[in-house]
Parts: structure tokens; C-alpha cells; sequence
């Protein structure tokens, strides 16, 4: 397949110690995927679905214990634990190899081998990384062909470079006590075992994408990061663009696939998905920032997904989409989840294989889901009704504005701006929501989650935050950065601001702001809307005072903050830029 002896050494020596019975190399061949479909349904790893209702969709089931990622058995192996930094699990690199080897030692006997080459970006592309991940699973490949750019001419643009990142995967006995998912950013290389779980196993994603990624982006002058990236065209057919971070179950993905409301959609106004989750930037010729979105599907959380929450999502399932965990209605051999409808289907199998009583479900108790609260849909990005006509575009796309978010209660307005460049990476940096099932462990905890990287920075958090700096001395033409808080809620507990597509209310300010057409209120903590600068046309028991209320500033909660932003500053240790805690100092004197 290949005359790489970078690629073909080291794959012998992968094989000498997994032992496999036998090595296939994937193609990104229609006919080669539908023969591995077979095997997988033959084998029980997949079921097909309803040919005629969801055509070519397929179901599979994770082990009970594998159903999320694992930050804690996740490390970064670096020669130097400082570089890895103190929010990331350190390893040393030879002690990892030696711990994993063991492992690995024969875990794909009588298995087979699949050597996947991958490109993150378009193939070719200024933007484009290349990976080569074996792994003895064939819901792995499957996963990999939907998400990423699979096939031979991956190995043609790669050539003789040894410049590739190195992934191994192996499920071996779905050991959660000997679970491990391991970077080696100095080696280009990424050791996953004991996981079948998608998070954990599809290397091109959040390790690849995300924590090796970033590791080469500080090293090259770019950067990645865990953003979704939105085009909104006006009426007038001019297109700008936004990427965003939040941290997971924070609607994301919602709003990359925004849906304009209707006082909108009748001037014209649309809105065009170029990525969910992850975004690679760097600047381009005209001194803007440019994004892609390396990868070429969507990994996406299934329950609450709906025709009202994101049916542009909704409709991209709908074909060649793998659904992991799901329940499985044995009616029409179809697949729902919470939050679908309200119709549960009455003869049912849940995600852990059992029988399911929809009767049983109570919403409190997480344990009587049908499907699992981290269920998910791997969608093909071509299927999305609102996919970017700028895609495939190895260009990418000028960012205008960079926005930060989170779940906050009280704290964090509906919307805000920062001053500059620097104190917007301060914004990044306080970033905080409340947990969810994405991650393994407990729910609803509010923590610190710097521009939604916190799982997936491949080294020093404090040396991240420095680059962050660095690029804003970089960018001739630097995008503004905001931050919003679709969460706001009242002294009962309910969500003040509607969300979903009316968010795009908020959005037009903030590209109102970016081209000073609109002006803004100067607060402590930044730049607020002006009420009567948000529409509200077509809102209900949305007011002029509602949205007063949820632009107020509540400095009693910010004074409390800012402690825990300089505790949580503590927690970075000595790597932490001088600047930010500059920002940190400014933002108290403000508060009084």
C-alpha cells in the first residue's frame, strides 16, 4: 500500500507486538466499508437498521463500563511533567511504553489488524495533518471513515515524510482498571487500549484534533481549538463567520446547525454549519485569522436532539449514520432516545441490551434511560442540510468573531465583549459550566474550563494561555472576541433567554460590534449590549426589561468569581502568563 519505510517499520513493529493474525489496510473504498459492515453485522458489533426508514444505519453497543471519555486515565507523556503541566495526568514517555506494552503484548491475536491512513483537513491542503491509526475494531473504522478523510491518497500526499502521527488502538479485554488513552506529543504518537468507546478510540478526534494538535499548532505559529465555526449570511448575500467554544452539553452543536427564527428567515437571513466541534486556525494572507474544520463528520450527543432543539442535526442522522448506545425499537427496527419525541417505543431494547418498560422511566433517575445520557450519532458532515458551501474550501473561512460560553446560573450576562485581544483571552481563561454526562463522573459541578480545552490541551495550560497571547501579537487583523451565557436563569430555576435559534439574535450583535455598528455600555467585567440593541421582534414574554435583567452585571457574584479565578490560577502553577493575572488584578479594581 505504501513505500513509506517510516510507515511500514513502524507498523511491523506494532504488529510484532499486538500479533494479529492478519493486517488489512483501508482503502476509503465504498465496497471495501460495505464488506465490513457485513462482517460487523454477522459478528453482532453493528445491527442494521430500517433500510427504508434510516438507509444504511447501523446500531451499536458499547460495553456497560465504556460509555464516555475518561479524563482520568487519560495522560500526556512528556520528558519534562512541566510540560505537560499541573491540569493534565503526566506520565514519563518510557514508563507509559513500558506500562502499555504489556498490554498490548498480544491483544489482537486471532484478530485482525486495520491500518487506517487519515487525513485531518483536506487532503493537500495548507491546513491538512496526516495519521495512520491500527486498531482491531471495526466499529473503530467504520467511526474513522465518517469522521475524518480515509484512503490511498492520504498515503500519496504523505509520500516519504516521516511526518505523520502514530495511532494505536486496541480494545485487548475492555479492562476499565487497565483503560488508557495516552499522547506522546514529542513522538507524534497516541496509545489508546482497554476502550471501545468513540471519545476514547477515534483517534483523529479530540487526540489527534485536539491534544496533539495543539501541541503542533504552539510549536508552528496555529491554532486548535475545540470550536465550532458558523457562517451567517445576510440578506444581501454577504457571508461572516464565528467560531465558538463551550464546554460540552452547552449546545454546541445546536448552535452550529442554528436554524434562523422566523423574523429572520423572512428578510433572507441564513445560517451555514462549517463545523461542531473543532476548529484549526491560522492567519492568513490578508492578516485575518482562517479556520477550518478538520474533520469530516459530526460525533454528536443523541438524547435531546429533536426537531425544536437541532433538526439540521436530526435530518443528518438520517442516513449513513452510526448510532452507539441508543435504544433500539424493535417495531419498525429503528432507534429513539430521550428528548426525540414523546412517543417511546412500546417493544424496545435499551442501550445495555436489555428489555426496556418506557413506563419505568423516570426523569430523575438516569438509571431508567432507554438510552445512555452520552449516546451518540456519528453523522456524515455531506448529509447536513445546512453543511457550508465553504467546507471543502482548503482555504477556510475568516473568523470575525471568536465567542466564549458556558452554563452560569447568575453570574455571566447574556452577552458581553472584551476590550482587547488580551483581556479576551483572560474571558477564554475564566470560562467556567456545569459538568455533564459527556465526561465520566459527577454532573452538575461548575469548573473551570478554559475555552473549552481543559480535557484537550496536549500540554502546559499556563503555556497555552501564552500562546493564546502570543497569536494576538501576531494577527494584523485580530477577530473580537465575546462571551455568552444562554443559561441565565431565574430565582425558580427557569432559563430566562429562549436559546436555540433565537441565540441568533445575540450573534448579530456581536457582528454588529465587529464592524462598530452598533455601540455598547462599558461595564467592569466588559462591553454590554445596549437592551434596545438585541431584537426582540416575535418574542414572547420576551421584554425590554427581561433583557435588562439579563444583561445586569452582578458584581457581589463577580467578586466571588474572581477568587476562585485566582484559585484556579493557583492550579496552573508558575507557567501562568504575568498578563492574565494583570487581567485578573484590573477586573477586581473594576468590581470595587
Amino acid at each position: 500500500m505504501t513505500k513509506n519505510v517510516h510507515v511500514t517499520k513502524w507498523i511491523d513493529e506494532m504488529a510484532a507486538m499486538t500479533q494479529p493474525e492478519k493486517i488489512v489496510w483501508i482503502d476509503g473504498s465504498d465496497e471495501q466499508a460495505e464488506q465490513l459492515r457485513a462482517e460487523a453485522c454477522s459478528t453482532g458489533e453493528l445491527i442494521k437498521l430500517n433500510e427504508e426508514l434510516l438507509p444504511n444505519c447501523y446500531l451499536h453497543r458499547t460495553a456497560l463500563n465504556d460509555v464516555a471519555r475518561v479524563e482520568n486515565r487519560t495522560f500526556i507523556c512528556t520528558t519534562k511533567q512541566e510540560d505537560a503541566g499541573n491540569i493534565n495526568n503526566w506520565m514519563a514517555p518510557a514508563e507509559c511504553y513500558a506500562k502499555l506494552t504489556k498490554l498490548y503484548t498480544g491483544s489482537m491475536k486471532g484478530k485482525t489488524m486495520y491500518v487506517i491512513p487519515y487525513s485531518m483537513g483536506i487532503v493537500g491542503s495548507d491546513f491538512a495533518k496526516y495519521g495512520i491509526e491500527l486498531t482491531d475494531s471495526i466499529y473503530v473504522v467504520l467511526n474513522m471513515l465518517i469522521m475524518t478523510r480515509v484512503g490511498n491518497n492520504v498515503l500519496e500526499a504523505l509520500g516519504d515524510s516521516p511526518d505523520f502521527i502514530k495511532g494505536l488502538h486496541a480494545k485487548a479485554d475492555l479492562d476499565e482498571e487497565n483503560r488508557y488513552i495516552c499522547h506522546f506529543p514529542e513522538d507524534n504518537t497516541i496509545w489508546s487500549v482497554n476502550s471501545g468507546y468513540g471519545g476514547n478510540v477515534l483517534l483523529g478526534k479530540k487526540c489527534f484534533a485536539l491534544r496533539i494538535a495543539s501541541y503542533l499548532g504552539r510549536k508552528e505559529g496555529w491554532m486548535a481549538e475545540h470550536m465550532l465555526i458558523l457562517g451567517i449570511e445576510f440578506p444581501n448575500g454577504e457571508i461572516k463567520y464565528i467560531s465558538a467554544a463551550f464546554p460540552s452539553a452547552c449546545g454546541k452543536t445546536n448552535l452550529a446547525m442554528l436554524i434562523p427564527p422566523a423574523v429572520y428567515k423572512n428578510l433572507g437571513y441564513k445560517t451555514w454549519c462549517v463545523g461542531d466541534d473543532i476548529a484549526w486556525l491560522r492567519i492568513g494572507k490578508d492578516g485575518r485569522l482562517w479556520a477550518v474544520n478538520p474533520e469530516n463528520g459530526f460525533f454528536g450527543v443523541a438524547p435531546g436532539t429533536n426537531e425544536k432543539s437541532n433538526p439540521n442535526a436530526l435530518h443528518t442522522t438520517m442516513r449513513d449514520t452510526i448510532f452507539t448506545n441508543v435504544v433500539h425499537d424493535l417495531d419498525n427496527n429503528t432507534v429513539w432516545w430521550e428528548g426525540l419525541n414523546n412517543n417511546p417505543p412500546k417493544n424496545a431494547i435499551d442501550w445495555k441490551g436489555n428489555k426496556w418498560d418506557y413506563t419505568k422511566y423516570d426523569k430523575k433517575d438516569k438509571s431508567t434511560c432507554g438510552a445512555h445520557p452520552n449516546s451518540r450519532f456519528t453523522a456524515s458532515a455531506k448529509n447536513c442540510p445546512c453543511l457550508s458551501s465553504e467546507f471543502n474550501n482548503p482555504a477556510g473561512v475568516p473568523i470575525s468573531a471568536i465567542v466564549f460560553g458556558g452554563r452560569r446560573a447568575k453570574t455571566a450576562p447574556l452577552v458581553y465583549q472584551s476590550f482587547n485581544w488580551q483581556h479576551g483571552t483572560f474571558v477564554g481563561s475564566i470560562m467556567a459550566s456545569e459538568t455533564t454526562a459527556a465526561a465520566a463522573g459527577a454532573v452538575g459541578v461548575v469548573r473551570r474550563d478554559p475555552m473549552a480545552m481543559r480535557p484537550f490541551v496536549g500540554y502546559n495550560m499556563g503555556d497555552y494561555f501564552a500562546h493564546w497571547l502570543e497569536m494576538g501579537k501576531k494577527i494584523p487583523n485580530p477577530p473580537k472576541i465575546f462571551n455568552v451565557n444562554w443559561f441565565r436563569t431565574d430565582d425558580e430555576g427557569n432559563f430566562i433567554w429562549p436559546g436555540f435559534g433565537d441565540n441568533m439574535r445575540v450573534l448579530l450583535w456581536i457582528l454588529a460590534r465587529c464592524e462598530d455598528k452598533v455601540g455598547a455600555v462599558e461595564t467592569a467585567i466588559g462591553y454590554v449590549p445596549k437592551a434596545e440593541d438585541i431584537n426582540i421582534e416575535g418574542l414572547k414574554d420576551v421584554t425590554l426589561d427581561t433583557i435588562k435583567d439579563l444583561l445586569t452585571v452582578d458584581v457581589p457574584s463577580w467578586k466571588e468569581d474572581a477568587k476562585n479565578i485566582r484559585e484556579f490560577y493557583g492550579v496552573i502553577g508558575d507557567h501562568m502568563p504575568k498578563e492574565l493575572y494583570d487581567e485578573l488584578d484590573a477586573l477586581e479594581k473594576r468590581l470595587g
